[in-house]
């Protein structure tokens, strides 16, 4: 059984919280869980910035929307200010291999970087 590890954990909760459709649609609770310095290379292959990723999420995202589901959440630290998370997603069809990379910045752990890789069924 995996140990106990504040850290990882207070970064799983905001990875979970950012795939909410509550979360999502609202840019000030974004804004709140990204470091200033975010940035994504998402599953589409476009790089977005931390104004870009904010903008998108709040017009994109359905009042009724389902939350995006998870598989197989993974999380090290990896130094006393840093974790990497990993899981699998699907949503609407489409699944991806995520890499997230938190950081704890003024005693708050924030999305420093995120990656999603789309990958099929006979891919895994």
């Amino acid at each position: 059984m995996p140990e106990h590890n504040p850290a990882v954990e207070s970064a799983m909760e905001g990875e979970l919280a950012l795939l909410t459709p509550k979360v999502r649609r609202s840019p000030e609770q974004v804004g709140a869980l990204l470091h200033p310095d975010f940035h994504e290379f998402g599953a589409s292959g476009r790089h977005w910035s931390r104004a870009a990723i904010i903008a998108s999420l709040a017009a994109t995202t359905e009042p009724g929307a389902r939350p995006v589901a998870v598989s197989a959440l993974r999380g090290v630290q990896l130094a006393p200010d840093l974790v990497h998370l990993t899981y699998d997603t699907e949503y609407d069809g489409s699944r991806a291999h995520r890499s997230s990379l938190w950081r704890r910045t003024e005693g708050r752990w924030l999305l420093w970087f995120h990656q999603a890789t789309p990958f099929s069924e006979r891919a895994t």
